[in-house]
């Protein structure tokens, strides 16, 4: 399992604070690979606010009882309120990574309506982005290194994901047959497990009998990214992931996730994540010591 998080002034504490309008409390990532089972059970919720953001995999999650189960796919986010029952699981062998976010303040709730977050639902399909994943690491990195007027900072970034959000949201991302919805699941577990591959996307297209001008525009109104994009996003967050628990050459981790090339892996993972591979693994180093 990978972990990493941050939290204001360094405190664990639940707490509710009116005194500005927005206030980040804590922020988290969790990638489960081999770890049978990840719960949580707050039976009386928290005092504050929180999204769970689904960038992989699944979250089973109980809403109102416990013994309901709602199970959220990637693409979705979730959204608790104060005091609602928070009871959920996510498992190994889904594979999952989510993204956490928790805060409270005096405007919250105005916040929240509008940009899209209505009163009577919790699960929101948002899709998937890159976006989102940059904007959750700046502020867990923001709540680790505590700069000068870094709270301020928070604020602005919690408003800057929620504002893509929804942009997102104001999409079409109801897909209307059972025909689309199936084949872009299947779509979506065949380039997950084949990511490492040479996949041509027109040969796939043909293999299911779409056009592959069709099964561009429906994947990526199923996913917020072109099949290309989804495909070059699994290659290099599981690059960083190697980045960050391996002793991998750059050279082998390239060819791990598909790479013959290091530079133009190397190139694309500097568009993708900010920084070279090099320097992404020594940031790591640093911020582990």
């Amino acid at each position: 399992m990978y972990i990493n998080t941050g939290y204001l002034n360094h405190s664990y504490l639940d707490f509710k604070d009116k005194r500005r309008p927005l206030i980040v409390g804590s922020c988290g990532t969790y990638r489960l690979s081999g770890d049978p089972k990840m719960p949580t059970y707050r039976p009386k919720g928290r005092q504050d606010y929180q999204i769970i953001y689904i960038a992989s995999g699944l979250g089973h999650f109980h809403f109102d009882k416990a013994e309901n189960e709602t199970i959220v796919p990637a693409g979705n986010m979730v959204l608790y309120r104060p005091k609602e029952l928070q009871k959920y699981e996510y498992y190994g062998a889904d594979k999952t990574e989510v993204y956490w976010i928790h805060f409270t303040g005096s405007d919250v709730k105005n916040l929240l309506r509008k940009y899209g977050f209505k009163d009577n639902r919790r699960v929101f399909p948002v899709g998937s982005s890159l976006e989102y994943e940059h904007i959750f690491k700046q502020i867990i990195l923001e709540l680790q290194r505590c700069q000068d007027d870094y709270e301020e900072m928070l604020a602005l970034l919690l408003t800057r994901l929620l504002i893509v959000f929804k942009r997102e949201l104001s999409r079409e991302h109801i897909l209307k047959n059972e025909y689309l919805d199936r084949e872009m699941d299947y779509a979506v577990s065949y380039f997950n497990e084949n990511y490492n591959k040479d996949i041509s996307i027109e040969q796939y297209a043909e293999s299911r009998g779409m056009s592959v001008s069709w099964f561009i525009r429906n994947f990526k109104k199923y996913t917020g990214m072109t099949p290309m994009q989804f495909i070059v996003s699994r290659r290099i967050n599981n690059a960083q992931l190697l980045l960050e628990q391996t002793n991998y050459s750059i050279n082998e981790i390239a060819k791990v996730v598909g790479y013959d090339n290091q530079l133009y892996f190397s190139r694309l993972f500097r568009k993708q994540k900010g920084f070279s591979p090099s320097q992404y693994r020594k940031r790591e180093i640093e911020a582990i010591k």
